[in-house]
C-alpha cells in the first residue's frame, strides 16, 4: 500500500534483454580524432566535453546525495530513515483519527511519499554508488523501510480508516475520479498483502515479504557476478579476450559479439555454468512468492502479481504469448535458416546453430547486406549530438527543453554524472534527470531508469518535483574523442529517456500514481515509442552529424540502418517470447513439476527452437525475475501498444504536437 514502488511494484525500469540489439558491435575504437566540432547547443556540449572537475573547495558546504543534507555520508541513511519513520508514526496516527474524506487519501499518499523518498533513493544507491560504505548503508535502509512497509500493509487500524471512506458510497461519489482511483489502489494493496487474514497469518505474510526482499536482493547481485576459472582451462589463443587476475580468468558476460566462435562458446558455457548458491536462492525466491500468494488467497504468484495490470491474469498472458509465438513461427524458422547459412559460410566445419550464435551471425548478415559497419555510424552519433537530438525532439513535440546544471558539492556519486533540468515553455521547471551514463568498476551493466522522488501536489500548493536517474554503460570520452554511440546505444538512450519523460510529464496530485507508477504492462509504452523516433530519418536528420566535420548522416545510411533492423527480427522477438513464457511458468503452479533448469530446457526448445546446452543455467542470470517477476511479458505487450500509437499518431508526422501531448501526458 504505502511505498508506491515497493509493493509488488518496480523499483527501477530496466531495458529488456535484447541481445539482437547488440548486433552492431562496440565503438569504433580505432577512429582517430584531430578535433571535435564545437558547434553544439549547450546541452550537446555538456555531454561532448569531458568534465573539468570542480575547483578544490575545502570549506564549501557538502549538500549530500541528490541535495538531501543527511546523505553527505553513509551514516546519513540511518538519520534519513529515522526521520521518515518518525513522520510515518505521526501520519499513521493522523490517518486513524481523521474523519473519512479526501483528506484520508492525502494522508495515505503523504505516508507513502515519506517512505518512498528514502526507499527509492536507497534502492538506487545500493547498486550504483562506487563506495561500499554507501552501498551497505543504503541496503540496510532498503531492508528497514521495506519491513515497515510490509507491516503497515497489514495494519488493521490503518486499513479501517481507509475502509470507512470506501464503504461510504455518498462520500466516494463526491470524490474526484483521481482521488477515488488512488483510494481504491491503496485498498487493493492492503488486500493483496493479506489484511483479511488473522493476526498470526498477517505476521506470516509480513515475514514472507521481508524474506522475498532479502532473496531478491541476493539473487539480483548474483545475476551480475562474474565467473572465475583457472587460466589453464581455456585455450591460450583466446586468453586475450578476457580479463585476468593472477592465474584466473574473469568471465563477466556472454561476449555475444566476439568474432571467434570459441570465445563465444567458452563465455556462454562458463558464464552460465550453474552456481549452487544462486540456484538455491532462485528456488527459495520462487517458493516464497508462491507461499505468499497462496497465503493471501491466490492460486499462484502470477495471479497475484497480475492483479491491476492490463492483462489481468496469467491465462490472458499465456494466450497472448502463444498466439504471438504461432504468428512468429514461420518467420523465426526462416531467420534461423538464414543465420545457419551464414554460420555454414563462415564456419563450415561446425554449422550446427547454437544459442551463442544468433546475436553474432545476425549482426554479420545485417552488416553484409546493408553495409552498416558501426565505425561508419559512430562518428555521427556522439553522445552530445544524441542529447541535442532529444532536446530538439522534446522541444518540438512537447515544448520542453533540457538544461545542463552544475551539481552542488556532494550531490552526485561520481564526477561524470550530469544533471539536467527539464523545463516546459509555459509551466516552467518540471523536474530533474541525473544522467549516470558512463562505465565504471562494479557498476551494473543493465540500462535502467530509477525514480528517486515522485511528483505530487503538496498541502501548501507547491508541486514536489520528480527526480530520476538514467543509468547507461557508455565508454568514456577522451581528450580528442567524444563518446561515440553505436546505433543500438543511441536507441537505448532514447528508450531510457522515454521513461524519464514519462516521469516528468505524468504529473498527478498523488505520487502513488505519478509517472511510471502505472500498470507494468503499460509502463514500457512511452520508452518503446521513443525507439520509433530514434529510427525515423526525419528525427535522426535533426541531430546526427559528424563530430569533426558537422556533416549530416546521409539519408540512405539511415534507411539502410532501419531496413537492417528487420533482419532476424522474428527470431529476436521469439527469444523474448521464450523469456516471458519461462517467467510465467516459474511463477505458475507450485511445486514446480521439474527443476528450474529442466523447465528452462523444455521451454527453450518449445518456444525458441535452439538446443539447450548441458551444464548451463541461463535462468540464474535472468535479473528481470526480480523487478518483473510474472510480468516480463510487459515488454512485448507494450511494444504492441507502442506500435499502434506510432502508426496512428506519428507515422505521418513525427513532430505532431497535438498527438504527442495526448500520448505523453
Amino acid at each position: 500500500m504505502l511505498c508506491s514502488r515497493g509493493l509488488g511494484g518496480l523499483r527501477a525500469r530496466a531495458a529488456p534483454l535484447r541481445p539482437g540489439r547488440a548486433g552492431l558491435g562496440g565503438l569504433g575504437a580505432g577512429i582517430r580524432a584531430r578535433g571535435v566540432s564545437t558547434s553544439w547547443s549547450p546541452v550537446g556540449a555538456a555531454f561532448n566535453v569531458k568534465p573539468q572537475g570542480r575547483r578544490l573547495d575545502l570549506f564549501g558546504e557538502r549538500r549530500g546525495l541528490f541535495g538531501v543534507p543527511e546523505l553527505s555520508s553513509p551514516e546519513g541513511f540511518r538519520i534519513a530513515q529515522e526521520n521518515a519513520l518518525r513522520k510515518t508514526d505521526l501520519l499513521v496516527e493522523r490517518a486513524r483519527c481523521t474523519p473519512p474524506g479526501p483528506q484520508t487519501v492525502l494522508i495515505f499518499d503523504e505516508l507513502s511519499d515519506s517512505l518512498c523518498r528514502v526507499a527509492d533513493l536507497a534502492d538506487f544507491v545500493k547498486i550504483a554508488h562506487p563506495e561500499p560504505a554507501f552501498r551497505e548503508a543504503a541496503e540496510e535502509a532498503c531492508r528497514s523501510i521495506g519491513t515497515v512497509v510490509e507491516k503497515l500493509n497489514t495494519n488493521v487500524e490503518l486499513y479501517q480508516s481507509l475502509q470507512k471512506l470506501l464503504a461510504d458510497e455518498k462520500l466516494m461519489d463526491s470524490l474526484d475520479p483521481e482521488t477515488r482511483r488512488v483510494a481504491e489502489l491503496f485498498m487493493f494493496d492492503f488486500e493483496i498483502s493479506g489484511i483479511h487474514l488473522d493476526k498470526e497469518k498477517r505476521k506470516r505474510a509480513v515475514d514472507l515479504n521481508v524474506k522475498i526482499l532479502d532473496l531478491s536482493s541476493t539473487f539480483l547481485m548474483g545475476t551480475n557476478f562474474p565467473t572465475k576459472i583457472e587460466k589453464h582451462l581455456l585455450p591460450a589463443h583466446i586468453h586475450h579476450n578476457f580479463v585476468f587476475t593472477g592465474d584466473h580468468v574473469i568471465i563477466d558476460g556472454l561476449h555475444a559479439e566476439a568474432p571467434d566462435p570459441l570465445v563465444r562458446e567458452a563465455a556462454y558455457k562458463i558464464f552460465l555454468y550453474p552456481n549452487a548458491d544462486q540456484l538455491k536462492c532462485l528456488e527459495e525466491l520462487l517458493s516464497s512468492r508462491d507461499l505468499l500468494a497462496k497465503l493471501v488467497g491466490y492460486s499462484t504468484y502470477s495471479h497475484r502479481a497480475l492483479q491491476g495490470t492490463i492483462a489481468k491474469n496469467p491465462e490472458t498472458v499465456m494466450e497472448f504469448l502463444e498466439k504471438l509465438s504461432d504468428k512468429l513461427s514461420e518467420r523465426t524458422i526462416k531467420d534461423f535458416e538464414m543465420i545457419r547459412g551464414m554460420k555454414m559460410k563462415l564456419n563450415p566445419q561446425n554449422s550446427e546453430l547454437m544459442p551463442w550464435d544468433p546475436p553474432y551471425y545476425s549482426g554479420v548478415i545485417r552488416a553484409e547486406r546493408y553495409n552498416i559497419e558501426p565505425s561508419l555510424y559512430c562518428p555521427f552519433f556522439s553522445l552530445g549530438a544524441c542529447m541535442e537530438g532529444l532536446n530538439i525532439l522534446f522541444n518540438k513535440l512537447l515544448g520542453i527543453s533540457l538544461y545542463a546544471e552544475q551539481p552542488a558539492k556532494g550531490e552526485v556519486w561520481c564526477e561524470d554524472v550530469r544533471k539536467l533540468a527539464v523545463v516546459h515553455e509555459s509551466e516552467g521547471l518540471l523536474g530533474y534527470v541525473y544522467c549516470d551514463f558512463f562505465q565504471r568498476a562494479d557498476k551494473p551493466h543493465q540500462d535502467c531508469h530509477f525514480t528517486i522522488r515522485g511528483g505530487r501536489l503538496k498541502e501548501d500548493g507547491d508541486y514536489q518535483l520528480p527526480v530520476v536517474v538514467l543509468m547507461l554503460n557508455l565508454p568514456h570520452s577522451s581528450r580528442n574523442l567524444p563518446t561515440l554511440l553505436t546505433p543500438g546505444m543511441m536507441e537505448n538512450l532514447f528508450h531510457e529517456m522515454g521513461h524519464a519523460m514519462h516521469s516528468m510529464l505524468g504529473r498527478t496530485r498523488y505520487q502513488h500514481v505519478t509517472g511510471t507508477r502505472c500498470p507494468t504492462d503499460f509502463a514500457e509504452v512511452p520508452s518503446i515509442l521513443m525507439e520509433y523516433f530514434a529510427n525515423d530519418y526525419r528525427v535522426v536528420n535533426q541531430f546526427a552529424r559528424h563530430y569533426q566535420t558537422g556533416q549530416s548522416l546521409p539519408k540512405n545510411m539511415v534507411s539502410r540502418l532501419c531496413e537492417s533492423k528487420k533482419v532476424c527480427a522474428a527470431a529476436d522477438m521469439q527469444l523474448q517470447v521464450f523469456y516471458a513464457t519461462l517467467d510465467q511458468i516459474y511463477h505458475g503452479k507450485h511445486p514446480l513439476r521439474k527443476s528450474t533448469t529442466d523447465i528452462l530446457k523444455e521451454t527453450q526448445e518449445k518456444f525458441y527452437g535452439l538446443p539447450y546446452v548441458p551444464n548451463t543455467a541461463w535462468q540464474l542470470r535472468f535479473s528481470h525475475l526480480v523487478g518483473y517477476g510474472a510480468k516480463y511479458y510487459s515488454y512485448l505487450m507494450s511494444r504492441a501498444v507502442a506500435s499502434m500509437v506510432w502508426k496512428e499518431c506519428f507515422l505521418q508526422d513525427p513532430f505532431n504536437r497535438y498527438a504527442s501531448e495526448v500520448s505523453f501526458y
